[in-house]
This record gives structure tokens, sequence and C-alpha cells, in this order.
């Protein structure tokens, strides 16, 4: 199937840097026909974003990464939507209660950071930064723009990584929660980037409530993108890509947008979803 396209892309309403005109504008100079937007615990990007990709001729999926937690691990889901019903109050209202406690971690964080590492910054100076949810990427931009010498991966690898007495966890909902009430919306549910899980074998997770598995990410090493589609195709799972591109330079832990390969075979039944 020649298609072009990428399901997992962030904005500045979570993470990323780009603004969701600025993202499908770049997805168009790439030469993508479709495109998934799906930020942080939140879907406060997609209406600008579908309504550029609607001027520009491109699909814009509207699409969310929730955080989760199961066996005392992050895990992050990938949700589709296949209608409008990431709008409903109750699910939005949830998603507020998220943001809240972003806001509160993000603050902690930089109180951490200056009881245990001497590094003072200003909330509000790192808020404006993001121009949206504040987290962490904001927040070692924010040390490196205050002179303090060291890069962004040093300050993600040493100073607010998840073992860092800096970092603070988010709030997070159940994996089994989190599955259920994205199917309860019709969104198709995607386990994100199983390379990234450690504590529970993905053999186990997979048999849950998911549509499917991002079998192709950017981090995966040909071996590993093997093992995940076998993984998929045993347990009767659709199979995803995404390049988790957060439009940051110089960024070794993701991808460019539309740099994995989407022509595989083994795309082809979750792409027609959507096209």
């Amino acid at each position: 199937m020649d298609i072009h396209a990428d399901f997992h892309l962030h904005t500045n309403a979570s993470d990323g840097r780009l603004s969701p005109k600025e993202l499908v504008k770049l997805a168009k100079s790439q030469s993508l026909s479709l495109m998934a937007i799906t930020d942080h615990d939140t879907t406060s990007s997609l209406y600008e974003g579908i309504l550029q990709g609607d001027r520009l001729d491109i699909k814009v999926v509207p699409g969310i990464e929730l955080s989760t937690i199961h066996n005392d691990e992050s895990i992050h889901i990938l949700g589709y939507f296949t209608d409008d019903s990431y709008k409903d109050p109750n699910f939005q209202n949830l998603l507020s209660e998220i943001q809240d406690y972003r806001i509160y971690r993000a603050k902690k964080m930089v109180s951490n950071l200056d009881e245990f590492f001497n590094i003072k910054l200003d909330y509000e100076d790192v808020k404006k930064t993001a121009k949206g949810v504040v987290a962490r990427p904001h927040i070692a931009k924010a040390i490196i723009d205050k002179g303090y010498p060291y890069t962004f991966q040093y300050i993600f690898e040493n100073i607010i990584d998840k073992d860092s007495v800096a970092y603070v966890q988010n709030k997070k909902i159940s994996l089994l929660e989190g599955i259920n009430l994205l199917r309860d919306l019709n969104a198709i549910v995607i386990l994100a980037h199983p390379k990234l899980i450690k504590k529970t074998p993905i053999e186990d997770i997979i048999k849950l409530n998911f549509h499917g598995l991002e079998a192709i990410y950017y981090l995966n090493s040909l071996e590993e993108q093997e093992k995940y589609i076998n993984i998929a195709l045993k347990n009767n799972k659709l199979i995803s890509c995404g390049s988790d591109f957060h439009g940051i330079e110089n960024d070794v832990k993701h991808g460019y947008i539309g740099s994995m390969d989407s022509t595989l075979k083994e795309l082809e039944d979750f792409i027609n979803i959507f096209i």
C-alpha cells in the first residue's frame, strides 16, 4: 500500500515544539497523506490540526496518547477516534483533571531541582515557554536557557530521568481503565512503543483488550520490529507505525516525522480503517 503515513505525532499542546498548524504543514512538506495527532492526555490540538489538514488535503486522524499505570510501570496507549466521541464531556473532564495534576507536577519538579541540584528556575518562565502543558522537555529547555552547562540529553538522562530525586510521577489511570475508556469512545486502542515496557512481557500485555500494537517504531531495531510484528500477528492484532515526533532538534529519543516505513503490507488493515 503506497500511502505515506505517521500515526504518532505531538504538538505544543503537550510536549511537542510545533503548533498543530505547523505540524500539519510540515507533514505536507514530507509528502504525508495520512497522519494522527496524539498529544499526551489532551485533545486540545485536534480542532486546529484537522482544520489545517482539510486545507492542505491531508487526512488528520484525531488521536491521543493516554498515560496509564500497570505493574508499577508507566504504559502509554494510543487511541485513534473513529468519530467525534472524544468531545464527550465526561472524557474531557477527566483530561482536565490530569492536566491540573500536571501543573502540580511541574511546580514540584521545579522545586525539587532547586532543592537537590541547586538549579533555580521560575515556574512561570517555564510555563511561558511551554505555551500549553508543561512537560519535561520544557523544563529541560528552561535549564539550558537559564545558562546551566548541560545538554538536553544529559538533563533527561541524569537530572529529570525517572530515577532522579527531582522526578515526579504523572497522575495516571490504570491500564485496564484506559483501554476501556478509549474503547467506550469508539477509539482504536494501540499499545504504544512496546520497546519501552520493561516490567511486563509484551506477550502478556497484548492479550488485554487492545486492537493492536505499535510494532513499527522509531527506536526499534529491525530484530525488535520483526519480534513485535510477529507478536501482533500471532494474537490477531492490528499493527501500527509511529515516529513519536516531537519537533525537537537533535532528539535522540524520538524520530522525524514520516520516517517510518508505512508501506509495509502488515499495516494495511490498520491504515484501511482511516482511508
